[in-house]
């Protein structure tokens, strides 16, 4: 049993830096005028249980702040993330 906690603690650490990194990338490609990351992929990374990493991507690299989605859905989906979390461990 010890075994899952340490793969779960360290797929959230993963899929967190992989969220960062990608609103860190989406923002270097929409400076330079390259291809972009898809919105729905970076709602899902966050979905999947990154949206530290994505909040954080965003504050960090001030990216997507002002779109309405991202500022409200970010959020919307880590407070959906804690609630399950202290759902589950109770």
């Amino acid at each position: 049993m010890k075994y899952y906690y340490i793969v779960c603690f360290i797929y959230f650490i993963a899929i967190n830096f992989i969220a960062f990194l990608l609103f860190g990338i989406d923002k270097h490609k929409a400076s330079v005028g390259k291809w972009r990351i898809r919105e729905r992929s970076l709602f899902i990374t966050a979905a999947l249980g990154g949206s530290i990493g994505a909040l954080l991507g965003m504050r960090h690299f001030r990216h997507k702040t002002k779109h309405t989605n991202f500022v409200i859905g970010i959020p919307a989906i880590l407070i959906a993330q804690i609630i399950l979390a202290l759902l589950i461990l109770h």
